[in-house]
């Protein structure tokens, strides 16, 4: 049992310890409201996107950007739509979904869902991104909230580009997007801090400081993190970078068991003027 003249101490001591806890997580996660919830158990989505919820966590990290029923987002490279199958019933009924890609061919996964359930995902806005000029864009402006979901290290790595890295023109044009308060999120596979920058280059991942600093230079405000994407058993260290972890699994089924890789959640704000 503590004596009785150490506990002032020790209470004090506690306090100061769940203090500088709170000091030392910029931003929890949320709870999911209930349209957000049952957007995610939709049965419209892929029983094989379904699977994967568990190293995606898509409620709570959608939550945790702060996504509301009423918003107009813009879906960053959605690809075959595993995110759209959530944000498109979510949206529907009173908010924009806008679906960006490199135009015009790496929208066809979206274009093929409009295709099968127009009724859900007829009204998804499609647009370039990065926009070249001549291209459809999202207007200036008009976005409450921009999302990207591991995206980052492919600018980094200059995907489509010949290995130019483009992420500095990409952060611009997501801000221009965004309303004044507007919300960006990003979800990325995240290299350790002490790792050589020059992996960003190759490995599929990307430090929180380089997204930080990109998002930063932009002219966004951090907000906050989560921790909801982490995975402890991910080492980033790799035969094939990233891409050795399911989904993909180029190393095998000895991989299987670390699950997908382990994730930064970052939520920034282009400033309210």
């Amino acid at each position: 049992m503590t004596p009785l003249r150490s506990r002032p101490a020790l209470v004090a001591a506690l306090l100061l310890g769940a203090v500088a806890s709170l000091a030392s997580t910029p931003a929890m996660a949320q709870t999911p409201d209930a349209a957000l919830a049952a957007a995610v158990s939709a049965p419209t989505r892929s029983p094989n996107n379904v699977a994967r919820d568990q190293y995606r966590h898509p409620a709570e990290t959608l939550a945790f950007f702060g996504v509301k029923p009423t918003d107009s987002v813009v879906e960053i490279w959605p690809m075959g739509g595993w995110y759209t199958e959530i944000l498109a019933p979510y949206l529907k009924d009173r908010g924009t979904l806008w679906a960006v890609d490199f135009w015009p061919d790496s929208l066809n996964g979206i274009r093929g869902l409009q295709e099968k359930d127009a009724a859900l995902y007829g009204a998804i806005r499609l647009a370039a991104f990065p926009a070249a000029e001549g291209e459809p864009t999202v207007p200036a402006g008009s976005a409450d909230v921009v999302l990207t979901f591991r995206n980052v290290h492919n600018w980094q790595m200059g995907y489509k580009r010949n290995g130019a890295g483009y992420a500095p023109e990409a952060f611009a044009q997501m801000y221009a997007m965004l309303k004044p308060g507007g919300i960006l999120g990003v979800v990325d596979h995240r290299l350790p801090e002490d790792a050589d920058t020059a992996r960003e280059k190759s490995s599929g991942y990307v430090k929180t400081s380089t997204v930080r600093k990109l998002a930063e230079d932009a002219g966004f405000e951090f907000v906050g993190a989560s921790d909801v994407n982490a995975n402890a058993r991910d080492t980033t260290d790799h035969p094939n970078g990233v891409w050795t972890l399911l989904p993909g699994l180029r190393g095998g089924e000895d991989y299987r068991a670390i699950g997908e890789s382990d994730r930064m959640t970052l939520k920034f704000r282009k400033p309210a003027r």
